[in-house]
């Protein structure tokens, strides 16, 4: 189990499973900012049920190529990018990795990347979820990975939504079409 920082902050116990359980360093330092949390995650380390791993740089590339593949690198912390590199590296060792997190960003690419994810707090994703970009004032789109924070328009701050799927099913056939 590869454990986000949302796992600590809804309550999870890494007393209460037998799985292995494992985490980047930035969750770590995302956990030391909740005095809540802190004290039972350092409980597990110091007794061998939780593991800090960095993931490679190879997997930690995969994994943002993946994320802004679905429009979600915009959303995700550097330790968010962590928990799925670290996922996808225990998934190419060969075994199957579940994320325990309640953040759609990292279950969306999760489900992008063929893994499970387990969510505590929330009911968590039911399908893959294609992002777009768009203004709230003046409508105009942009691709989900679009670097800006602003429409070039009128500047009105950029929001997301999740594509329709008739959307989706749409630009698919576009993109067969120019093939």
């Amino acid at each position: 189990m590869v454990l986000d920082t949302s796992a600590f902050i809804a309550g999870f116990d890494p007393f209460t499973i037998r799985e292995e359980q494992v985490v980047p360093p930035m969750v770590e330092e995302e956990v030391k900012r909740n005095a809540l949390t802190i004290l039972r995650f350092n409980m597990a380390v110091e007794s061998g049920r939780l593991k800090i791993f960095s993931p490679s740089k190879e997997a930690t590339d995969k994994a943002e190529a993946f994320a802004a593949s679905v429009g979600d690198s915009f959303f995700l912390s550097q330790a968010d990018i962590q928990v799925l590199a670290l996922a996808l590296e225990i998934k190419e060792r060969g075994d199957c990795p579940q994320i325990v997190t309640d953040d759609y960003s990292i279950q969306n690419v999760a489900t992008k990347l063929g893994m499970g994810f387990v969510s505590l707090a929330t009911f968590g994703i039911r399908r893959l979820l294609n992002w777009i970009r768009y203004c709230p004032a003046c409508h105009r789109t942009y691709p989900a990975n679009y670097k800006g924070k602003e429409c070039t328009v009128c500047g009105t701050k950029l929001k997301r939504k999740p594509q329709r799927q008739r959307e989706a099913d749409s630009q698919k056939d576009k993109q067969k079409n120019q093939k």
